[in-house]
């Protein structure tokens, strides 16, 4: 019984949540740059994690090198792997505002209203019948 009641329960907070969802406003220009910001500053947050890392995996490998050193036992093939790479400092630069489409730039406008239909019983050809 509290099983089928907290299952219930789920299932009618999943709806209002569904909803809720729904109905909210589409987001501003600023609320879009805040985001696009949010995202950049948690991939430099992902570089600066990697960074840190490969520092530490070369370090546990040199201690490792060492140790098998200082026992005396023969040290295995070293793996070349590619040096780690510093994220360096976070900088965001905001994407430039995309061109106007095309719409509002008017480049699919005609030259010129037409004056007549366009099929007409005037031949293509210029000279004389």
């Amino acid at each position: 019984m509290k099983i089928e009641g907290t299952l219930l329960m789920t299932a009618a907070l999943g709806l209002c949540a569904v909803q809720a969802i729904a109905k909210l406003p589409p987001l501003s220009e600023e609320a879009k740059a805040k985001a696009a910001e949010t995202a950049a500053r948690a991939v430099y947050g992902d570089q600066v994690g990697t960074y840190k890392l490969c520092l530490s995996q070369d370090r546990v490998a040199n201690v490792y090198r060492a140790g098998m050193n200082a026992a005396g036992k023969a040290e295995p093939v070293v793996v070349q792997t590619p040096p780690c790479a510093e994220p360096g400092v976070f900088a965001y630069a905001p994407a430039a505002s995309a061109p106007p489409p095309l719409e509002a730039s008017g480049a699919h406008s005609p030259a010129k209203t037409a004056v007549g239909p366009p099929s007409s019983s005037q031949p293509d050809t210029p000279g004389k019948k």
